[in-house]
């Protein structure tokens, strides 16, 4: 029995798994609330193992006609996809500004075109996958990219649509069929993607939503033997679950998880240029993963820096995600707020010292103030860990080197920035141990460009080529260029 919809400012948004085509409501359910005011927004059909089954076997069903079409006979169904991605557009920010306290500002301008394209984008870039050909001395290689099979993907609260489309686009665009679940704190657009599929005319099966917790819907999800690949975005004791579990059926997961990226500030730095953009590690109540959150300063500019970003950090504009000028909204959820509240406290029990912050702000119950600690030893726990909220840490150094050993100290190697003289940024950048590194800027992507992490921060590569390596299999049709004769000799 379908769910009568919710609604959420003032948007019908059904609170159904999407499976086969279909709505399926559940005899389960979980409550979701507005981290903005803590408003009950509804209850969400939880998955359970009846549903996670319903939808593998709906993609598998669907899976051979949707391979056998090919990339040009995928492509207008993934570009009306993208189309109605976009006709859902405002629906889609007042959903996740709502659900996840993400800024309607960076929806509006930046997540949902930036949906948009992951759909077109990949849907384009997949017609060069076929009829690639090596020629050596014996034979012609003829190398092909077959879909793999059901994908199961799961995606983090922090960037819903953004990153359920970035995994999509690839997964669909190669030929599998996919089972989308949603993050439980903040599942609304990704069930709103869903209509947008349907409409778009996706057949039955090729595109599924599960919703529920990652303990019971998620569980019975990546343990399935069913699946041909398993894509991750979350945190790191989730992904070592999942691995686990996907290890047991020998599936292949791409992973990726944390960060605890360093943002260096050379002595030769444009200190301004350096501080603004030092400002913008506070977007999404720092709930970013790629983030640079371990601030290091060179010791000669260490003081002017610091003036410097505190200017720009007293001009954040925080206040309701859902305003235009709002720059700093909420935490996702009270056990988040009081995990990035417990890392300052023992921080500051442990000698580190309050530059800004360091406490919960008074616009609402689930804001915490932009902080900035210093004073801290380099094996400290806020140091080395990912706190995922509005808390930055300063460190000085009085070398290239100790800046980069520095930056190596983590467990992590997700992203990171490096300020100064571009050709010394560019040098001290190439020996940071990371996946990737912004000189001189932040938040610069493309499709085409791999991103990802190293250690703990994740396993493999997404963007461009990398995504389809991924979620294909990669066959090689050898062609002899001589008659061929049997021969225990040949390897």
């Amino acid at each position: 029995m379908n769910s009568a919809p919710l609604i959420v400012a003032g948007i019908p948004v059904s609170p159904d798994h999407y499976i086969d085509g279909q709505r399926i409501g559940s005899t389960e359910t979980f409550e979701l609330h507005c981290p903005i005011d803590q408003h009950v927004l509804g209850h969400v059909s939880e998955g359970l193992a009846e549903h996670v089954a319903q939808a593998i076997q709906a993609a598998q069903r669907a899976f051979p006609a949707w391979a056998t079409l090919g990339a040009k006979g995928r492509k207008p169904y993934l570009d009306r996809f993208a189309e109605e991605i976009g006709k859902r557009a405002d629906a889609l920010c007042q959903l996740e500004s709502n659900d996840a306290g993400v800024l309607l500002s960076r929806m509006r301008h930046g997540v949902v075109p930036r949906a948009m394209l992951n759909i077109k984008w990949f849907a384009e870039h997949a017609l060069g996958l076929q009829d690639r050909t090596l020629e050596t001395e014996q034979a012609t290689h003829l190398v092909r990219h077959d879909p793999a099979g059901v994908v199961a993907i799961i995606t983090p609260w922090n960037a819903p649509l953004m990153l359920s489309t970035w995994k999509l686009g690839p997964a669909l665009a190669s030929g599998n069929t996919c089972v989308l679940k949603p993050p439980e704190w903040a599942p609304l657009t990704c069930s709103l993607l869903a209509d947008a599929a349907h409409a778009a005319g996706l057949p039955p099966g090729v595109f599924n939503v599960v919703q529920g917790s990652g303990a019971k819907t998620g569980a019975k999800l990546v343990s399935d033997p069913r699946l041909a690949r398993i894509s991750f975005t979350g945190s790191v004791p989730t992904a070592k679950w999942i691995a686990g579990a996907a290890g047991a059926n020998l599936v292949p997961c791409s992973l990726e998880l944390g960060g605890k990226s360093a943002f260096i500030v050379l002595e030769d730095a444009d200190i301004d240029s350096a501080a603004a953009t030092g400002a913008l590690m506070y977007r999404n109540a720092g709930q970013v993963c790629l983030a640079g959150t371990r601030f290091l300063v060179h010791q000669k500019i260490a003081d002017r820096y610091i003036e410097a970003l505190r200017g720009h950090v007293e001009k954040l504009n925080i206040g309701d995600p859902r305003e235009e000028a709002t720059e700093v909204g909420p935490l996702i959820h009270p056990r988040q707020l009081e995990r990035v509240g417990a890392f300052v406290e023992r921080a500051v029990a442990g000698g580190a010292r309050v530059l800004w912050g360091g406490a919960r702000h008074p616009f609402g119950a689930q804001y915490y103030q932009p902080t900035m600690l210093t004073d801290l030893r380099q094996d400290d726990e806020i140091v080395q860990n990912e706190v995922f909220g509005p808390v930055l840490t300063l460190q000085t150094f009085s070398s290239d080197e100790e800046a980069i050993e520095m930056a190596n100290s983590t467990d992590y190697g997700l992203g990171g920035v490096c300020y100064g003289e571009q050709g010394h940024a560019v040098a001290v950048a190439g020996r940071v141990r990371t996946g990737f590194i912004w000189v001189n800027s932040f938040g610069i992507r493309d499709l085409a460009a791999p991103f990802g992490g190293i250690k703990r921060s994740g396993v493999g590569r997404e963007g461009g080529e990398w995504s389809f390596e991924f979620f294909c299999d990669v066959k090689d049709i050898v062609v002899p260029k001589k008659p061929f004769k049997a021969s225990f000799s040949h390897r």
